[in-house]
């Protein structure tokens, strides 16, 4: 990437960034160009995310927020809770997760809009993981990874 790729944030289209800085070993402090920040490492504390959970949220939540921007015109959920979830392998190709699966736990109130937005969440899960969610679409499609060293 350029310095001259403009930085977005949101559901837009462009250029997006990360900084990860240490703060022990295991243990480091993810800021993004808002300024927002999270801990990643190893699991050792309660307060923090494993990369593979990182990943697994990621999909989650991209979906989810396609699939709640799209129902969400239709009706206000009275529960929303989406499950993200894979198996951690090894083979002969290195570490992997397999078995990924997304699970949507969504309820409407009773009434016409509830049903129209029930009747629409199929449909809208569908759209996320066919061509809306950018995480599990880059994870289906596969997309090149470079290592640098600067």
């Amino acid at each position: 990437m350029t310095d001259e790729t403009p930085a977005t944030g949101g559901t837009g289209l462009g250029h997006r960034s990360v900084t990860m800085t240490r703060l022990e070993k295991g243990l480091y402090e993810v800021t993004n160009v808002r300024g927002g920040t999270m801990l990643v490492g190893g699991g050792g504390d309660s307060a923090e995310f494993t990369p593979v959970e990182l990943f697994l949220t990621a999909m989650a939540a991209c979906s989810a927020t396609d699939v709640d921007f799209i129902t969400s015109r239709i009706a206000e959920p009275t529960s929303f809770e989406v499950g993200s979830e894979g198996v951690k392998s090894r083979d002969e190709g290195g570490n992997h997760l397999a078995d990924i699966e997304i699970t949507f736990r969504v309820r409407f109130p009773e009434g016409e809009d509830g049903d129209r937005a029930r009747e629409r969440l199929p449909r809208a899960i569908a759209q996320s993981g066919d061509r809306l969610c950018t995480v599990s679409r880059t994870v289906q499609r596969g997309a090149p990874v470079t290592y640098r060293e600067e």
